[in-house]
């Protein structure tokens, strides 16, 4: 037989193998003649790579890993589904559909809802070309190359000619969807996109792990996350090696086709084509046969062999489905009925708190091992403080612990009638466990946050991502699993261990990252060893345990001398990543104290602390009441920034990025003119917050007793002299005595002289013509970004707003401009077009 034909032959085989397996559930061949027939197709390419084509079995399983997944913008958007969690729920959806369509009978498609993660499939002319993960609902990310490792996803579809008979009665009765399927007349669409889930069976999981235990791997937490986690590694090779499976249940974008009238012939047409689809979906009459439904496979739902959390009602005929539409990012005629979680009892022998990536502090039960859902449960979240307050969780009560979701096990109850005698409510810790800073809860807030960011270990990874981030400090080139990487292997610790980092560290980290295991590293690295003391490297990297998370940590931490030769590896874009380090030295103070990260302070929060106060050294060592005389900086954010600026962590942080990294402040100047009305100790004890204590009584005080010290000095009955009522009095004597006070009164005294020395005078200030005036931009610019007409603007003295309010003064309209727009036609607010923005700009630039 010719190479082409034999080729030919074996795709066919290999492909018909697959669909018996992964959708009729009929294997007709054993594994080992499947594999056989794999090799002999593999090795026949090899010998004729012209015959090579995309979607032949051997291409499944790709070579080079991406640095990071692209994003995928859906076609048509991934929609989240509504939740029922009682019969009620279902009937109220039941009754809703009924009430708007007035049909006799309704039915739905009912199928297990399967605990995995979502993707969406892009075929073009019947050859699978994208996958990608449901992300946010609009963008996901470009998983293409992991999903062609699945055997369970066809790689070219079938060519369809077998389908519903007509297509249209949509009626599947329970087990039809593993059965023959007659002729149908509907041929593969030009575009076709299919969801699904990707999920992990259980026997397979559970054979990974032991697989994983006996060889002392990494053993995988859940089935769900394991099947995440594995559909979301760098390299595809690793992917393969994971157990995965696939089932098909509906379609996004179809182009060049038409399908079925309904859901259930839709699935039918899909299993035609080639797609897995649940043997476990039926079509129902009305509110009693998803009842029905829910509770049979309820009855069955342990022995099944994946996880499912609920299962998933759909009116079944894509009419109705169209006349009943969408809610916000649901659809009217879909809904999720969710199982109750697992619940068992056992013992809280401790609460901890961990700090989150962001500083989030949350309190984390410590158990007696106890099995829940099939799993050994050891932690369980309590969510925050005010959980454990309503809970009334102490250490040593006897708790409910519940698998939310069937996936995080959470403390839902306490058996009070266990308590031991002696169990101390449970209070919140003053300083973070990780770091020592304060941890403080904003007012109205439920989340505790550790206010260490620059310096607390737990956040240093988003710490150091969003200082480097394109708005903060710009340094192009330095990927998140770079952050992750150098932080792991201990290479950087702050924010300015990034200007410590050289091209060699940058080329070395790169071999690293690439390499599959310390035998690939030793290999890549040998061509750029110096001779000296080469054979002790290559045999330190050997020695690394490559089952270990952290060996590659553990390799970044070795001292190498390399000897790079740009002919054999690629230099330009460690020298690029190093140049852009470099650049951010010479920082604009808005984009640096965006960039420290301080909780509340964004852009413009930033961009106003720079135009008012000037000066990164006044601004970092000011009293927070002092921030509330900047407009729209009210007292949450004012406090945010005093509790950043106290933590001495933080604080030298920012010293080692001035000395050590040697960045410098482009555009210091002196504090804003604007600052110079009402600034004085008064103003500084209005905003300090002091109960009862009011502008108008702050004035009356401060003209009897004109300093700090004489206020930190006076008893109460001096305060009653100077016109404040006893209990006032009192409450500001209350309010001294705390520790911490006294100070704050006495440095912001030092820096309202500080301000009032070095601000211009209001007569001598430059004004600009639009000083004093909001301005709202929207819709698109053809002459330039919105960035950059907003800063033109602000250079004229504007204040740029997100948002249209009867405070906004201008709303600029450009192209396809929405509600705001809208909005501000409704309020009088007088409008631009780009050509009157345009010419303003001009008269203004010109003088």
């Amino acid at each position: 037989m010719e190479p082409a034909a034999r080729i030919a032959d074996l795709r066919r085989q290999l492909d018909d193998a697959n669909y018996r397996y992964h959708v009729l559930d009929e294997p007709n061949i054993p594994d080992a003649e499947y594999d056989r027939l794999l090799r002999e197709l593999d090795e026949l390419e090899a010998e004729h790579p012209d015959l090579i084509t995309p979607d032949s079995p051997t291409q499944r399983v790709g070579s080079a890993p991406p640095a990071k997944f692209a994003e995928v913008r859906h076609a048509l958007p991934m929609l989240s589904l509504g939740n029922a969690f009682s019969d009620e729920e279902v009937r109220d959806f039941v009754r809703r559909i009924a009430d708007k369509l007035d049909r006799p009978r309704l039915l739905f498609s009912a199928e297990p809802k399967l605990d995995g993660l979502a993707i969406s499939l892009r075929y073009e002319h019947g050859v699978f070309v994208q996958g990608a993960t449901r992300g946010d609902g609009a963008t996901g990310e470009d998983v293409t190359a992991n999903l062609r490792t699945v055997r369970a996803v066809p790689l070219r579809l079938r060519d369809g000619t077998a389908g519903m008979g007509n297509g249209e009665s949509g009626m599947v009765e329970s087990g039809d969807a593993a059965s023959p399927i007659p002729h149908s007349p509907f041929s593969i669409p030009e575009i076709l996109e299919v969801r699904g889930e990707i999920y992990m069976p259980r026997a397979d999981f559970e054979r990974y792990n032991e697989h994983a235990r006996l060889h002392g791997g990494k053993v995988l937490a859940n089935p769900r996350n394991g099947a995440a986690g594995s559909l979301r590694q760098l390299d595809p090779r690793i992917t393969a090696q994971r157990p995965l499976a696939f089932f098909a249940y509906g379609v996004g974008l179809v182009e060049g086709g038409e399908l079925p009238g309904s859901h259930s012939a839709t699935l039918r047409q899909l299993r035609a084509w080639g797609f897995p689809v649940s043997a476990l979906g039926e079509v129902v009459e009305g509110v009693d046969g998803l009842l029905d439904y829910y509770r049979r496979i309820g009855e069955r739902r342990d022995g099944l062999p994946f996880d499912i959390d609920g299962v998933v009602y759909k009116l079944d005929d894509y009419e109705g489905q169209r006349e009943m539409g969408f809610v916000s990012r649901a659809p009217r005629w879909a809904l999720a009925h969710k199982y109750p979680a697992q619940e068992q009892a056992t013992t809280v022998e401790a609460i901890e708190i961990q700090i989150g990536r962001t500083g989030a502090a949350t309190p984390v039960a410590r158990l007696a091992p106890v099995h829940v859902a099939g799993v050994v449960v050891t932690n369980a979240t309590l969510h925050n403080a005010d959980q454990i307050e309503r809970l009334d969780v102490r250490v040593g009560d006897s708790v409910i612990v519940r698998r939310a979701g069937d996936v995080i096990p959470e403390v839902v109850g306490v058996i009070a009638e266990r308590r031991p005698e002696g169990a101390e409510p449970w209070r919140m810790p003053a300083c973070c466990p990780v770091c020592g800073s304060e941890i403080v809860r904003e007012e109205g807030e439920a989340v505790w946050r550790c206010s260490g960011e620059l310096s607390c270990p737990a956040q240093r990874k988003e710490t150091i991502r969003h200082f480097a981030s394109r708005r903060a400090m710009d340094i192009e080139g330095l990927g998140d699993k770079y952050v992750e990487t150098l932080v792991d292997a201990g290479i950087v610790r702050g924010v300015a261990d990034l200007y410590r980092l050289g091209r060699d560290q940058l080329l070395h980290l790169k071999l690293v990252l690439d390499a599959e295991s310390p035998e690939a590293l030793a290999a890549a690295v040998k061509p750029h060893l110096r001779p000296e003391g080469s054979g002790e490297v290559l045999n330190a990297i050997v020695r690394l345990d490559g089952g270990s998370d952290d060996w590659r940590a553990q390799a970044l931490a070795q001292r190498i001398d390399f000897e790079w030769n740009p002919k054999k590896i690629a230099t330009r874009w460690a020298e690029n990543l190093v140049d852009a380090i470099d650049r951010s030295r010479d920082a604009a103070l808005e984009r640096l104290l965006f960039a420290l990260g301080i909780q509340h302070v964004g852009e413009s929060t930033a961009k106003a602390l720079a135009q008012w106060f000037g000066d990164l050294e006044l601004i970092r060592h000011l009293p927070w009441p002092l921030f509330k005389r900047v407009p729209d900086i009210g007292g949450e954010v004012a406090r945010s920034l005093g509790h950043f600026f106290e933590q001495p962590g933080n604080q030298q942080a920012i010293d080692d990025l001035l000395t050590i990294g040697k960045v410098r402040i482009r555009d210091a100047h002196p504090p804003s003119a604007r600052l110079r009305p009402e600034l004085d100790l008064a103003a500084l004890l209005a905003e300090a917050e002091i109960p009862t204590v009011t502008p108008l009584r702050a004035q009356a005080l401060v003209a009897a007793l004109p300093t700090a010290q004489a206020i930190i000095d006076a008893e109460p009955a001096r305060f009653v002299a100077a016109g404040l009522p006893e209990t006032c009095a009192a409450a500001l004597r209350e309010w001294l005595d705390q520790p911490g006070h006294p100070k704050l009164l006495l440095d912001g005294e030092r820096d309202i002289a500080r301000i009032l020395a070095d601000a211009p005078m209001l007569e001598e200030a430059v004004t600009g013509p639009l000083d004093g005036r909001t301005v709202v931009l929207t819709g698109g610019l053809a002459s330039m970004s919105r960035d950059e007409a907003g800063a033109r603007l602000e250079a004229l003295g504007a204040k740029i707003s997100g948002s249209v309010s009867k405070k906004t003064h201008i709303v600029v309209a450009g192209e396809a401009a929405g509600s705001k727009l809208a909005k501000a036609q409704e309020l009088g607010i007088e409008i631009w077009d780009e050509q009157k923005l345009l010419d303003f700009l001009a008269g203004h630039d010109a003088s």
